[in-house]
Parts: structure tokens; sequence; C-alpha cells
């Protein structure tokens, strides 16, 4: 949010005609180099690389970010997420917990013409939720990220310093199946392996590239595009590519979105449940392709 003041002495102007035009008036204030702006949004479901975090169910969404105009910037984000006690241990959720609070800074600058670059550090968390293992391992993540934007074109490269979202050991061992579905079985039907492959290693180093394209194509209309890769540390079989296509509309003070969003992830490893009374496990992938709708204010 920028200030500007403006300050006119009309009866110095008046009284005094003898008196220059700059003196009567005075300056404008410059420009402060602090901006502040907050943001808040309602998705239908909240999809994190292209897979469902909310249990495929509505999110509201919302942040706040402080940049300088030496390109230095700071800003935090929150969503409500699927876990809570009645999740399964397994699957897409966090575990004994319901929301996604997010801290980033970094710095952004104009590398050439209609070239801007971005460095920075961000850190997903998930406050009181825990993987369901004896260790108790949080699935907080930390990632460093490089970006680029030329014109309607725009990349990122995000490298994971801690382990991506809990990934490891002790959260992915030799006892960790689907929630349903056939992977590690055999054609006898019987369980052989874990589906993870290696079981005994961190995923520090995973990385994610994001390729990204918005196109005005008339009427207020903006055509975004994206597609991305996730490449996880020692776990191969949780790689993925996502994809996104949709429209956005700025009316009435809002900003209005629809978007396709897929993957091609296995739905063995991106499943999750929610335990019914009974114990029913009520399970959905949370990978496939869906009609995402949005809506958000920016201020």
């Amino acid at each position: 949010m920028r200030k500007t003041l403006l300050a006119t002495s009309i009866v110095a102007a008046f009284a005094l005609p003898s008196v220059s035009y700059a003196q009567a008036t005075a300056a404008a204030a410059p420009a402060s180099p602090h901006t502040f702006t907050g943001n808040v949004g309602l998705v239908t479901d909240y999809r994190f690389r292209g897979i469902s975090q909310t249990f495929k169910q509505p999110a509201l969404q919302g942040g706040f970010d402080y940049a300088h105009a030496s390109g230095l910037y700071l800003g935090t984000w929150a969503s409500n997420v699927y876990g809570g006690t009645n999740a399964s241990a397994m699957g897409v959720n966090y575990f004994n917990g319901n929301m996604e609070w997010d801290f980033y800074g970094g710095y952004k600058f104009e590398a050439a013409k209609d070239l801007n670059l971005d460095v920075g550090l961000l850190y997903y968390g998930y406050p009181g939720a825990k993987w369901g293992v004896p260790t108790k391992d949080k699935y907080d993540n930390t990632e460093i990220y490089l970006g680029a934007s030329y014109k309607w074109f725009s990349a990122k490269y995000s490298y994971a310093l801690s382990d991506y979202f809990g990934a490891n050991g002790n959260t992915m061992g030799t006892n960790t199946y689907p929630v349903t579905g056939a992977c590690g079985i055999n054609s006898a039907g019987v369980a052989t392996a874990t589906c993870l492959g290696n079981t005994n290693a961190g995923s520090k180093g995973s990385q994610y590239l994001d390729l990204g394209a918005t196109f005005e194509i008339g009427g207020g209309y903006n055509l975004v595009a994206h597609v991305g890769s996730l490449k996880v540390k020692n776990y191969s079989s949780m790689n993925y590519t996502d994809y996104k296509i949709g429209i956005t509309k700025d009316w009435v003070g809002l900003t209005w979105g629809a978007a396709y969003i897929a993957t091609n992830a296995k739905a063995d490893l991106y499943r999750t449940a929610k335990i019914e009374g009974g114990g029913t496990l009520n399970v959905k992938d949370t990978s496939n392709g869906a009609l995402i709708l949005s809506v958000a204010k920016t201020f």
C-alpha cells in the first residue's frame, strides 16, 4: 500500500503573488519505498502441485506481503488443509493438523528489459500436524527457489533443504502401503514390497520445476497455463508431472478463476482416506483431474 502526501498552500499563493509558484506550493512527498499488500481467496479445492490438500473440499486462504523498493520482500500465507484425528495415518493428509502456514522471503530484480529474476526461501509449516508413526516426524518443508519471468512466460525451480514434507525412512518405512490399490502387490495378490523404493533414506534434495504462461485474450479475460515436474529424492515412484489450463477475469473488484488441473501421479501413492463411523474408510484419489473454481481479493 503506497501512501503519497500532497500539500498545497492556496492562501499563500493568493496572499503573496510575488512569491514563486514553487515556493507557494509544497512539493509532493517522495513515494514510500515500502509496499504492503494483502490477499484473501476461496477455492473449491486447494491443489498444491496438482495434488488436493483438502480431500477435494473448499479452502479459505489468505496472506500478507511486504516489499521494499530495493527488491527485497517478505510474506506469509495460510490455508486450511485436510487432516485431524479422523484422517488415515497414511495418504495425502496432515495427521492431527488442519492448517498450512507458510513464510517466505527473497529478492527480485530486473536483470534485463522485461526479464525479472527472483531468488528466495520458503518454509511450509503445519501447526500441530505430525506423521502417524512412532517418531512423530513433522510434515514441515523448507525450499530455496529461483524464478524468472519474461513478458508472458515464467519459470521457477525449487530445491528442498529438508525431507520433502517429511518423507524419510521413518515415515516411508518397509510397512508403508497405499490406502488402497495395487502398489507392492504381486500376481498372487500378496504384498511383496514397499510402494516407495528406498525405505531407509531421506528426501532432502527433492526438486520441482514450474513453467507457466499468461495471455490476454480480450474482454478482460486472461488464459493461464502451467506444467510442473516433481522429482522426489530416493522415492522415484512419487515423481509426477502436473498440468493446469484456465481463465481468470477481474470483475467487481474481485479476481474470478476457473481451471482444469490434472497429474499423472500414481493413484496408489496419492490416495487418502477419512475414517468414517465404524472404521470405514472413505477413500479419494487426490491426484486425478478436476475443475477448480476460485475467487480472490487483493488489497
